[in-house]
């Protein structure tokens, strides 16, 4: 029974069954790593189109439009996240270093829906840039241990890299003065420091309205989960979807709906 408390949490961050929610849902959310189109944009713009969501939080956009979301406002500053929605946007920021020096891991942005302002964080992670091939063991051991050598050598620089970002990220957080939404490609699974730091404050969307599985990467020959959507604890999640019913990049979509937020 102890370990089994000890480890229901982390199993749950993948795996979940949470039960169906009262609350009225008021805001759709659609976080996507679009892989820069290059599986299809018309195909992409048709499905997020199809949604009909209030804020769609893209990564790897590569500050590319998609066919069908002309009527949406853009807020896009590297290329990297970009943030769509039909709704005013009052101010946005990305979260960029001093020196300039890496590749913004978010962009920010404060949208009013329904007479309410909501803060819309869209992250990108630094990618640990893993192919594949890379990440497959086979029967050759020496092969199998230079592999294992070389995934050390990405994670170590990552991770440095990953701490700097959080940071930045975290105090866009705590100096919101409104409710948070905090959504994207962690590029981290659910037990890592990232999810850890990042959620810190925050509510997992899957947590609390997640059911079966979480898995949102499917490049990969094992199951595995970067992609997530925290909230405020004001801000309650009524649904959360992975849609594995498309394939139009590496990641699956992530749809998320919501409370208004407590008064």
């Amino acid at each position: 029974m102890l370990v089994g408390l000890i480890f229901i949490n982390p199993v749950k961050r993948i795996i979940n069954f949470s039960s169906d929610k009262k609350e009225k849902a008021a805001i759709k959310i659609v976080s996507f790593n679009v892989k820069g189109g290059i599986m299809g944009k018309e195909e992409i713009g048709k499905y997020l189109k199809s949604q009909e969501a209030d804020v769609i939080l893209l990564q790897e956009g590569r500050g590319g439009d998609f066919p069908y979301l002309e009527e949406y406002k853009r807020v896009n500053f590297s290329g990297v996240g970009t943030i769509l929605t039909q709704h005013k946007v009052l101010n946005t920021k990305e979260l960029d270093f001093p020196e300039k020096s890496e590749i913004p891991p978010a962009v920010q942005a404060d949208i009013e829906i329904k007479g309410k302002v909501y803060r819309f964080i869209d992250v990108y992670l630094h990618p640990f840039k893993f192919e594949r091939e890379m990440v497959t063991l086979n029967g050759n051991s020496d092969a199998n241990e230079q592999k294992m050598k070389d995934i050390v050598k990405r994670l170590i620089p990552t991770f440095k890299i990953h701490q700097k970002q959080i940071e930045l990220i975290k105090n866009a957080v705590e100096s919101s003065p409104y409710p948070v939404i905090l959504a994207g490609d962690f590029n981290s699974v659910p037990n890592s420091y990232e999810y850890y730091h990042l959620s810190s404050g925050l509510e997992d969307a899957f947590l609390s309205a997640g059911k079966g599985s979480a898995t949102s990467f499917h490049d990969y020959k094992f199951p595995i989960r970067i992609d997530y959507i925290f909230s405020s604890p004001s801000v309650k999640a009524v649904s959360y979807v992975v849609d594995r019913s498309v394939s139009f990049s590496d990641h699956y979509p992530v749809i998320s709906e919501f409370s208004s937020g407590s008064k």
